[in-house]
């Protein structure tokens, strides 16, 4: 027979190490491994390249300061640049889902060139009882905002479709808010994803900067502790032991959260832990100006070097970018760190950073890439195995990396909504070059050549224990 494409003469990744085989695939799917060339349509030359299976970022936000429908179509874009097969959404809604989901989801259906995920976020009692709702939809993680409450509980709410208005909302996710989506969560079987940082802490620090006049990223570190970080860590653990949750750790960068999370899991709590790369790259003692303003702060020289350590030692399962598509007029909207907008765009320059700063320093080997990348995440977040590997019946999912290629990051490069990155300028060795998703070429050396329309929501079923 004659199948759709073979993938000759790469260099094959998997979790248990690399083989020099062909890729065979048909009808967006990977038939298998082999020797031989098959009888195909389609060739596409991987020598000099290694194959793995397409990366899954664990961690974005599109949708808030453009709509869906927009959104969707620029960060995919840069997706699918950057290497990134399937990316999970973060969800954020103000109103119930039951009258808010259905037109996000039909908006996504028709704008995004690579495959997507949604993790939904829980802030109201009415949403929790609507958990189940998401469930039958094939959203099966949910989301905690420990960080919003009280005075500090200021949020963008996602637009909805064909909007142009920012959603600006004030939310309370109180320590009963966040036991109760915690116990609904376990009886549904979904992973709760938990941004840890103690909102009365982080207000009380602040109010404390601000009286003092002090400004810049080290003045946004201080004023929200590594300290309000540990304190949630323990206070949501406590409530995934008492509900048999899992809890998985977004964006986690300093040492001391590392160490509480250690201390947590011999406790027995069930827990998965994300790092995002600003916190293996940057550290406010060496970044100038506002740009890399983010929550959790980006920490200490000394703090990085932990967050390599751990990864490194496998102590982190996952890498998200934690990608927030916004631009500098909004970015910059203030003249202190006060006034700036938190988060900044990213998942176009992940794999690239991971390999330079990473798999190119010897830090963490190519498995070990595979297995924080992709593989990892597809089998917390229900997708294997149609997602995070290579093997037979898979979703053709594949990105071809380059190991020399040497470029030059600049935001033009990626096509994002945003119009800024805080790696502008940095020349990285080590880049994606060809992005397939089901079977089909998204990208091909930094162009996209990929229909709009082809990604598809990624349905997942709750895992059973």
């Amino acid at each position: 027979m004659t199948y759709d494409t073979v993938i000759v003469d790469s260099h094959v990744i998997l979790p248990t190490g690399k083989v020099d085989k062909n890729i065979i695939i048909d009808e967006g799917k990977i038939v298998g491994l082999t020797n031989d060339v098959p009888a195909c349509d389609h060739k596409i030359n991987g020598n000099g390249l290694i194959s793995i299976p397409g990366a899954i970022d664990t961690h974005v936000h599109y949708g808030v300061y453009s709509p869906i429908n927009e959104a969707a179509k620029t960060e995919s874009h840069a997706a699918a640049i950057g290497g990134v097969t399937t990316m999970m959404r973060m969800l954020r809604l103000e109103n119930p889902f039951s009258n808010s989901l259905q037109p996000q989801l039909i908006s996504s259906s028709e704008h995004h060139y690579v495959d997507y995920a949604i993790h939904a976020s829980i802030f109201t009692q009415q949403q929790i009882d609507e958990m189940n709702f998401c469930v039958d939809k094939g959203i099966t993680s949910f989301k905690i905002y420990m960080n919003l409450g009280g005075e500090v509980g200021h949020v963008y709410m996602d637009m909805p479709p064909n909007s142009s208005n920012l959603v600006a909302s004030q939310v309370n996710v109180t320590d009963e808010l966040v036991e109760k989506i915690v116990k609904n969560a376990a009886q549904l079987g979904c992973p709760v994803l938990v941004h840890a940082e103690d909102y009365e802490s982080c207000g009380c620090g602040i109010k404390k900067a601000k009286e003092k006049n002090q400004d810049g990223l080290s003045a946004w570190s201080s004023s929200r502790s590594p300290e309000f970080e540990a304190k949630a860590i323990k206070t949501v653990c406590k409530f995934g032991r008492e509900y048999d949750c899992v809890i998985y750790f977004v964006h986690i960068g300093s040492e001391e959260a590392l160490l509480q999370i250690q201390e947590e899991k011999k406790l027995g709590t069930k827990i998965f832990v994300e790092t995002c790369p600003h916190y293996l790259t940057l550290s406010h003692e060496k970044q100038n100006g506002y740009l890399a303003k983010v929550m959790p702060p980006i920490r200490t020289e000394n703090d990085k070097k932990a967050v390599w350590n751990a990864l490194s030692n496998n102590q982190i399962d996952t890498i998200g970018t934690d990608h927030v598509a916004n631009q500098l007029k909004l970015k910059l909207d203030g003249d202190d760190v006060w006034g700036a907008l938190a988060g900044f765009p990213g998942i176009g320059t992940s794999l690239p950073i991971l390999l330079n700063d990473g798999v190119n320093q010897n830090r963490i080997t190519l498995e070990q890439f595979v297995k924080f990348t992709s593989f990892n995440a597809a089998k917390i977040f229900g997708m294997y195995p149609q997602k995070g590997t290579l093997e037979k019946n898979s979703d053709a999912d594949v990105t071809m990396i380059d190991l020399k290629k040497e470029k030059k990051v600049t935001s033009e490069l990626f096509g994002s909504f945003s119009d800024y990155i805080v790696y502008e300028g940095r020349n990285l060795k080590g880049w994606p070059v060809k992005t397939i998703v089901r079977g089909e070429l998204v990208s091909d050396d930094f162009e996209v050549i990929g229909k709009l329309g082809h990604g598809k929501h990624v349905s997942r079923k709750v895992i059973t224990k």
